[in-house]
């Protein structure tokens, strides 16, 4: 797709990335409707860092990421939702520079968008997504983040500001808006890193401004509060204070950056460890809609939790 910033190493380079055992890398895209109606996300793993396989898998030793990748793509509506991450063995994977294809489905880059088109089934309540989604980014950046002392999570968010165009057969869906693509990847399990983060993203008026806090695993932290304009100039920011919001349903801590009042519009995700939600808060001025999400890794940790994953990421070989 596109090289990392300053990198020179080819195997660094789009889809085709060097990653690796037991490491990942993720592309993820979040969107809002013009109307505010509809919402989505779509992840693409290699080494998918929520599969309970590939975490089985690392318990033997060292575990190839390419026999754990996996789309994942959510529907947010007024009033239904849904979702789908079904993983896929390296058998059914084929990725270059500018491509990746994940058993049914495929993410293309062609210099100007980023096209995805998905053919997955939903569950665990069965049912079908299909159609195509294309991301065209405003501008690239070219500022990416290492995201603890080891240097071994890295973080860049590609095209904060982007335009988004969603064509769907099923359900059938036809929608435009503004859109947010960045890139994660790692040379060792997640949970190993962090304990916790929260991340969230909103369009202001004349920028994007990004808030990305974790807990590394030492018990040092990264606070980053940033925006990028539509020339991909970055602004670092002092950020509001942080306000504690109501738990999820499963009982995830969540908060947020506010120089006012901030609630909680809709959770869109609830799970044992990881809670996503569109929150609203004033950050430099603006009132804002914010995609927020909140994850716990010693959740993602337990047993217990781990047993339930496989309902809702089913896995195809």
């Amino acid at each position: 797709m596109i090289a990392w910033p300053n990198e020179t190493d080819e195997r660094r380079a789009g889809f085709n990335l060097d990653v690796p055992p037991n490491g990942y890398a993720w592309w993820y895209v979040d969107a809002i409707s013009d109307d505010g109606r509809e919402g989505l996300t779509i992840i693409a793993f290699i080494g998918s860092v929520f599969s309970p396989y590939y975490a089985f898998a690392r318990r033997g030793g060292t575990a190839d990421p390419l026999n754990h990748c996996a789309l994942n793509v959510a529907l947010y509506h007024q009033d239904s939702k849904r979702w789908t991450m079904t993983e896929r063995s390296r058998r059914k994977v084929a990725r270059n520079l500018r491509s990746f294809l994940i058993g049914p489905s495929d993410l293309g880059w062609d210099g100007r968008a980023l096209t995805i088109n998905i053919n997955e089934l939903s569950a665990p309540i069965p049912g079908r997504i299909k159609g195509r989604v294309r991301v065209i980014p405003q501008m690239l950046t070219k500022n990416y983040f290492v995201l603890n002392e080891d240097g071994n999570h890295r973080w860049w968010p590609i095209a904060p500001r982007s335009r988004i165009e969603v064509t769907l057969d099923q359900p059938q869906l036809s929608w435009q808006g503004e859109a947010y693509l960045d890139t994660n990847a790692g040379d060792a399990p997640i949970e190993t890193g962090f304990t916790h983060w929260e991340w969230a993203r909103g369009a202001l008026r004349d920028t994007t401004a990004i808030l990305y806090e974790a807990e590394r695993r030492g018990g040092s932290r990264i606070d980053l509060a940033i925006t990028f304009d539509a020339q991909g100039n970055l602004e670092h920011f002092t950020p509001p204070p942080l306000l504690p919001l109501p738990r999820s349903g499963w009982r995830i801590d969540r908060s947020a950056r506010s120089e006012a009042d901030a609630r909680i519009v809709r959770t869109v995700e609830d799970t044992p460890f990881y809670a996503r939600s569109m929150i609203e808060t004033t950050l430099l001025g603006e009132r804002v809609t914010l995609m927020h999400e909140s994850l716990s890794l010693d959740r993602f940790k337990m047993p217990v939790v781990q047993a339930m994953l496989p309902f809702r990421m089913p896995r195809r070989t």
